[in-house]
């Protein structure tokens, strides 16, 4: 029985490490060079700790902790299958890159400020976010990202980054306050929240008034986090102002975050796809989302001079491509969109730190003075074009896989919907294509518009992290079955209704 426990436990560390690290990097405040060290090993030791446990699911089955004995409804569980072991271990890796790039991003102001904890901290809630079993538990959990995150963006406490930072705490306190409205009318009904608990409850039992406001309160209050459309303006006016390791977190990690919940909320708990869905109308509501915010998204972001909005609005375009998967309520819809969140944690990352790269060497982010990067940086251009070619769909990038499966499963559906979904992809794809292109050629290409002579060096640890992720989507587009066998395991369960829910059994 305790080595039962014990094998159980594992299912804790990726949330206890970090946190353990951040409150020992608090402590160490004065002192910046061993606070980087208390992060790095952290980071190091999670890391570890998400890969043995997406070894232990890969295949299917749970690993479920259940905190002091107490088992459903009243207890508190972590509960690890395939999708929450691959997704936390994706983002071990976004922040292994930050952690990279922060040695030369981060100086020593920084990590005074608090850099280091409150990374480590919202490591810490987005894989406390990934592993709870719980409803409540994942609205705690989101709110402890919307702290750290705050701490984050006013790092270097400039007028610009509070700005920013009270847009971001005005759209995800709304966002929270609609999750946990919706929370609280689902334990009115159900008596738990418990997800497994909850899916079991709800199954079968005929539409109400109270569950289909839930489920609309949750699926407002996720969207707003995750930037879907009309709700994701807040966004790009917010991730501009960061310091540009910070933006690539944000971008990797907490909107993915948010659609993660989407998966587990609507189809683990409200049954969406399946035959015991609670709330009737839900999937084309996300089919018009999605079409809307990839259109809107990349429209926009062509227009923008400013490479940080160019990506900002880029992200909310690539989510569209995972609630577009969700929206065709099957299971291949749901394994292709747990393929490109993968895909897209990792790529979105290492461009936003690739932005980084080009301000330091071009200083700035200003398109319309950069230029002539190719010439001083072969290797970084080259690094950058494969993560740009990768979120336009070009093979045999990651991005081609994800988007492809995204628009095989919406030809494979019965939806009425698909035809025009899977036409809106593509053009999405055609156009990020297009402004990726505009972006790599007048920042690398074109000569160089600013006075000053050559472009500044570009620190080794800022090429380290942003090859470091162009290595992944090369490395997950040359093999990509492994993670599509995952993703397809992570979609059976979370279609499988209660006995394989993504709460405590």
């Amino acid at each position: 029985m305790i080595g039962e426990a014990l094998r159980a436990g594992v299912a804790v560390w990726p949330v206890v490490v970090p946190l353990a690290a951040a409150a020992l990097a608090l402590l160490l405040r004065g002192r910046p060079a061993l606070q980087r060290g208390v992060m790095e090993g952290a980071l190091a030791l999670t890391l570890a700790a998400v890969a043995a446990l997406l070894g232990r699911v890969a295949g299917g089955g749970r690993v479920v902790m259940a905190f002091g004995g107490w088992g459903a409804p009243v207890g508190i569980t972590f509960v690890a299958d395939a999708l929450s072991a691959l997704l936390a271990t994706t983002a071990g890796m976004v922040a292994l890159a930050v952690a990279i790039f922060a040695r030369a991003d981060v100086r020593a102001r920084r990590r005074r400020a608090g850099f280091d904890p409150l990374f480590l901290g919202m490591l810490a809630a987005v894989n406390g976010a990934f592993l709870t079993g719980d409803l409540f538990n994942l609205y705690v959990w989101f709110e402890l990202m919307l702290v750290t995150a705050l701490g984050l963006l006013t790092l270097d406490r400039r007028p610009a980054q509070v700005d920013g930072a009270l847009r971001y705490a005005a759209m995800s306190m709304t966002g929270a306050t609609c999750m946990l409205l919706g929370i609280g009318l689902l334990y009115g009904v159900a008596g738990t929240l418990d997800m497994g608990d909850l899916s079991a409850a709800l199954a079968g039992r005929p539409p109400s008034v109270a569950v289909t406001a839930a489920s609309y309160l949750l699926l407002a209050g996720l969207a707003l986090k995750a930037g879907v459309f009309p709700l994701f303006f807040w966004l790009p006016a917010s991730y501009h102002t960061a310091p540009i390791g910070v933006a690539a977190a944000l971008a990797g990690l907490l909107t993915k975050a948010a659609f993660y919940a989407c998966l587990r909320v609507l189809v683990t708990v409200l049954g969406v796809g399946t035959a015991a869905a609670a709330v009737p109308g839900v999937p084309p509501l996300l089919a018009l989302l999605a079409a809307a915010t990839m259109l809107v998204s990349v429209l926009a972001a062509i227009a923008q001079v400013d490479v940080r909005r160019l990506l900002a609005f880029h992200v909310m375009g690539q989510v569209a491509y995972l609630v577009m998967g969700l929206s065709l309520a099957t299971a291949a819809g749901a394994a292709a969109a747990v393929v490109y969140t993968v895909h897209t944690m990792l790529v979105q990352t290492g461009l936003f730190l690739g932005a980084g790269a080009i301000a330091r060497a071009g200083r700035g982010y200003d398109l319309r003075l950069l230029g002539g990067l190719i010439r001083e940086h072969p290797v970084f251009a080259a690094l950058f074009a494969a993560l740009a070619l990768s979120i336009s769909g070009i093979p045999p990038l990651s991005g081609f896989w994800a988007k492809a499966l995204v628009v095989d499963a919406a030809f494979r559906s019965a939806a009425p919907w698909r035809g025009w979904l899977a036409a809106a992809a593509l053009v999405t794809g055609f156009l990020t294509l297009y402004s990726m292109s505009t972006l790599w050629t007048r920042a690398f290409q074109r000569p160089r518009r600013r006075e000053g002579g050559a472009a500044h060096r570009i620190p080794t640890a800022m090429v380290v992290a942003v090859g470091l992720m162009a290595a992944c989507t090369v490395g997950l587009g040359v093999a990509i079955e492994p993670v599509v066998r995952i993703s397809r395991v992570a979609a059976a369960e979370l279609m499988a209704g209660p006995a394989q829910g993504g709460g405590a059994p």
